[in-house]
């Protein structure tokens, strides 16, 4: 005998409850692909920042692309220190100086870097990065820090402001760094070549990269900024660094343990070797001073 109850026959009740699951099944698997698809947005917008449209190389072509203007500007207003960050007269850029540099920009900005090898795309992604950060500083110089432009421009952020085109494409000194030049070379060497204009960076080199001379002088770039105390300092058992190693601490570590390596690596023998053994925190400190002379 069936118990009849308000909600009827058990038959009744496993039929309504079958026809609810069945009613149901849609929106929930409606929510778990709703779900699976967000978890996918989140990555995709973690991987946002990589610029397939940059990522790609013709390593067929020997051509070289001319940096000479840059070149000559840097080795005329570059003041190379023997022990410290090297800095850039700003102030002196004269009227010709500044039309051999809006012109070399242009230079660049009509040149496809994408039919080029990869190592001249990388000499040439540091030169437009530098180039442009050079020519808003001595558009808006006197400035005391490179984010004290941001009060002088209309968008408030010359970071991600759009200063060049190229094939059409505009771009920010954030797009060059953040969508090309990490996720594509993946190379953490990349960060001693870009001028942030702040004393907590590697200073500009006296020469300009290009494609034969660009591993060497990354390297030697980093050399000289982790010898230096803006870079990396250990002294009375304290070990400081600059805040760019924090920043963008992915690209050279998974943690401060395989940075001291990193330091190790760059550093002087001596240096080195305290470092390798040093067992306590890093301190991160971010002088934002302009590195003008």
């Amino acid at each position: 005998m069936y118990d009849r109850g308000v909600g009827g026959t058990k038959a009744d009740n496993d039929n309504s409850q079958m026809a609810l699951i069945m009613a149901l099944k849609p929106v929930f698997i409606s929510f778990i692909l709703m779900t699976l698809l967000g978890v996918a947005n989140v990555e995709a917008a973690t991987d946002s920042q990589y610029w397939a449209y940059w990522d790609k190389s013709n390593d067929w072509n020997r051509e070289t692309i001319n940096h000479q203007a840059w070149d000559n500007i840097l080795k005329q207003h570059v003041v190379k220190k023997e022990t410290g960050v090297n800095r850039f007269r700003y102030g002196e850029l004269n009227h010709s100086d500044k039309k051999s540099l809006s012109k070399y920009i242009d230079t660049l900005s009509a040149t496809d870097p994408r039919k080029y090898s990869r190592k001249e795309q990388q000499a040439y992604w540091l030169n437009l990065y530098n180039a442009l950060t050079v020519k808003i500083i001595s558009d808006h110089y006197p400035v005391k820090s490179f984010s004290e432009i941001g009060s002088k421009l209309s968008s408030k952020d010359p970071l991600n402001s759009q200063l060049v085109s190229v094939t059409g494409q505009w771009l920010s000194l954030n797009d060059i760094e953040n969508r090309i030049l990490r996720p594509i070379w993946k190379d953490h060497k990349v960060h001693f070549g870009l001028n942030c204009a702040d004393m907590s960076c590697p200073g500009l080199l006296p020469v300009a990269f290009t494609g034969n001379n660009v591993k060497d002088l990354l390297k030697e770039s980093g050399r000289e900024f982790i010898n230096h105390k803006n870079g990396v300092t250990l002294k009375n058992g304290r070990l400081t660094a600059s805040s760019m190693f924090s920043q963008y601490k992915e690209d050279f570590a998974r943690d401060d343990k395989a940075l001291l390596k990193v330091f190790a690596h760059y550093a002087d023998d001596r240096l080195a070797l305290y470092l390798l053994g040093f067992q306590g925190k890093i301190d991160y400190i971010h002088d934002r001073s302009l590195n003008s002379f």
